[in-house]
């Protein structure tokens, strides 16, 4: 006699076929909502301090190490050229990794029951790197948003393990970096540093944040040749209150005084705290 009986059919949320088709597109989305969110209520995030840069600038070391190479190898005019502008860029990797280190100094220090102003980047190489870098050797926690890309993006090693994330939709993905920012740092970049810089300033612009977000643009010499923003408001396109939606800084010391000041001023209730005081706790926020 055989059994006839039909085998159980998977659970909906076991069945990996729905859940990778097209119809289960609104599960994924909403899976890169809800494991971060989990996370950041787990490690205790309140807030972030996101620094954007170029993937493709090296540490001193590093760029000067290729240097070295390069010139033994009897280069082309191009690729010495490649190798000197990697080792002049390199000073923006090692100011990333200053004031990342100087800022999360200063927050640890901060009394409250959660993590308040956590370096995050996204969790790649260059400005990235030096960002999480630098958090982790002042010894802080520090965020990686990194993406899935055809070619490959691997996670830099200075991320704190536990909150280290793997997005594969860009805009779940910026929406982290904008949800819990209570400041964004832009280094000098390309096309995704300006995408996520402008996006910004959009909402800032338009009003669509529900909370004050300082913008730091650093390295004057690298912007001022590629943004007239006088050229803007002269044509119209912008007003010159605009420019109040950011600051341009040439130093760590500069963007460290800037950030550590605005923050305290919009984000810890205006209380500065000098050496060897202690404030007192930071009201809850919902994340």
């Amino acid at each position: 006699m055989t059994d006839d009986r039909l085998k159980s059919a998977p659970l909906a949320y076991q069945n990996e076929p729905f859940l990778n088709s097209p119809d289960g597109r609104l599960l994924r989305i909403l899976s890169e909502y809800s494991e971060p969110l989990s996370r950041f209520r787990r490690e205790q995030i309140q807030d972030t301090v996101v620094f954007f840069g170029s993937a493709r600038f090296q540490s001193r070391e590093d760029a000067e190490r290729k240097l070295a190479e390069v010139r033994t190898s009897r280069p082309g005019q191009e690729e010495l050229a490649s190798a000197q502008a990697s080792v002049k860029m390199s000073r923006y990797y090692e100011d990333a990794r200053q004031l990342a280190s100087m800022l999360t100094e200063w927050s640890i220090k901060i009394p409250a029951r959660r993590r308040r102003f956590v370096v995050t980047t996204g969790g790649g190489p260059g400005i990235m790197e030096a960002a999480n870098r630098g958090a982790k050797e002042a010894g802080g926690k520090t965020i990686g948003l990194n993406i899935n890309l055809p070619f490959e993006q691997f996670p830099n090693p200075y991320i704190t393990p536990s909150l280290n994330f793997e997005f594969h939709y860009f805009f779940m993905r910026k929406f982290w970096f904008a949800y819990l920012a209570k400041a964004l740092v832009i280094f000098p970049g390309g096309f995704g540093t300006f995408d996520e810089l402008f996006e910004i300033l959009t909402l800032a612009q338009t009003d669509k944040l529900a909370k004050k977000i300082l913008v730091v643009i650093y390295g004057g010499e690298y912007w001022k040749n590629l943004i007239n923003f006088q050229a803007m408001i002269d044509a119209g396109t912008i007003s010159a209150k605009d420019l109040d939606l950011f600051k341009l800084v040439n130093t760590p010391e500069e963007g460290f005084e800037f950030l550590r000041d605005g923050l305290t001023q919009y984000h810890l209730g205006g209380v500065k705290q000098k050496e060897g005081e202690v404030l007192p706790e930071i009201a809850k926020t919902r994340p």
